[in-house]
């Protein structure tokens, strides 16, 4: 009789949900998600529920296999030598693989009064605390969106479509990672909407009043609703269990993903940093990552080498609002180009692109290894990044870089 192999995924995300339907492949295998909600979470439309157009949640049942326990639960410990994790709810568990999918969130703004009079809304939860604050802000109170990756400039766009008088504090420049020709094309449209937006020297926040934003070149703007998109982080489960992580928290792993220390644990998301050189926190990575930890886990299982990170990007896509968007196309290694998609076309690829991932995860759930993985290398970019980094060897011996925690 084949004997039977338990897995855990913690972690009901994209990656997750994508390593959990993959790895329902072997019939031996059984799969138990563990996530603190009952419903799938559509994080890249945490904006517009902010905004009043969708509620950015997906039941369970339309995108993980049937095949799949979900068990409503949060993970407090890994005990890697006993090979079991603890629940809030008390109970434990035991697994023989163990894929650590746990996401990212909001950080400590690091910022006097951020976190008593902004609102962060990088989880369901805060974007839902958010909600009925600005329903019962006046149409005319102005409003300060702090920081300019593409959750702040969704935002601010979202809010300046429906009449509010918003600021977009960059703290830098205006969509860090676009080519300057797509960063000129997002300034005019959140111009053409009436946000003011401040970057370059001073527009840096200093602190966070109730009523009030401080820049560092003295200015103090009006904001009776302050939404803080500055700062992401990962939870810190990993660091508390006794595992290696780079210096944000994530999980140090070799180019399978497989855990440094231990080859019974695989990462896949934003809370992964393979060989301490992790991929862009971005849906873009984790469906491929969550894909590349269940193949990890399945030869492991089958007594096969994993293969190496394969990773390749396409871009960066950005709404501007329900009628405009921008595509920004990148090189595979993820440096944005000149050329982009904007305007109406720009915001029909990024829906298209939001219902595709859906469609995703809806497929490997009905068809457990059909989501293709990019059949080339992670490139020559990263193949020097390695290169140039201390080397060290993963638990099989894969190459990966060297990190201190």
């Amino acid at each position: 009789m084949t004997e039977n192999t338990e897995v855990i995924v913690i972690g009901g995300g994209y990656a997750g949900v994508m390593a959990a339907n993959r790895l329902t492949q072997r019939a031996d295998v059984s799969v138990t998600l563990v996530n603190p909600r009952p419903s799938f979470v559509e994080r890249i439309r945490l904006h517009q529920l902010v905004g009043g157009s969708c509620d950015a949640v997906v039941e369970y049942a339309d995108v993980l296999g049937r095949g799949v326990r979900l068990l409503v639960d949060t993970v407090t410990g890994i005990d890697a030598a006993a090979r079991r994790v603890t629940l809030a709810s008390g109970d434990t568990a035991a697994y023989d693989y163990l894929v650590y999918a746990v996401g990212s969130g909001s950080a400590d703004p690091g910022v006097p009064g951020a976190a008593d009079f902004s609102y962060p809304i990088n989880s369901l939860e805060e974007a839902q605390r958010l909600r009925p604050v600005l329903v019962a802000a006046p149409a005319t109170a102005p409003v300060t969106v702090v920081g300019a990756g593409p959750t702040g400039i969704e935002t601010a766009a979202e809010l300046a479509e429906q009449g509010r008088a918003v600021t977009l504090v960059c703290g830098g420049v205006l969509g860090p990672y676009l080519h300057a020709r797509g960063r000129r094309s997002v300034a005019r449209r959140l111009t053409g909407l009436g946000v003011t937006v401040l970057e370059g020297p001073g527009a840096k926040v200093t602190a966070v009043t109730r009523h009030a934003v401080r820049l560092d070149d003295g200015r103090e703007l009006p904001s009776e609703v302050t939404v803080w998109t500055a700062r992401f982080g990962v939870p810190d489960l990993a660091v508390r269990s006794g595992l290696s992580t780079d210096a944000v928290g994530r999980l140090l792993t070799d180019e399978s993903l497989t855990s440094v220390d231990d080859d019974r644990i695989v990462a896949a998301g934003d809370s992964a940093a393979p060989s301490g050189l992790p991929l862009r926190m971005s849906c873009q990575a984790a469906i491929p990552l969550g894909a590349r930890a269940a193949d990890t886990v399945l030869s492991r299982i089958a007594g096969e080498r994993p293969a190496p990170l394969n990773a390749v990007f396409a871009g960066q896509c950005i709404s501007l609002g329900r009628r405009a968007g921008i595509f920004q196309f990148a090189r595979r290694h993820d440096v944005a180009v000149w050329f982009h998609i904007a305007g109406r076309p720009g915001a029909k690829l990024k829906e298209f692109i939001c219902q595709g991932i859906a469609k995703h995860l809806a497929g490997e759930a009905r068809k457990p290894g059909s989501y293709g993985l990019h059949r080339v290398s992670g490139g020559t970019k990263r193949r020097e990044l390695l290169a140039a980094a201390p080397e060290t060897t993963g638990t099989d011996g894969l190459r990966t870089a060297k990190l201190l925690r």
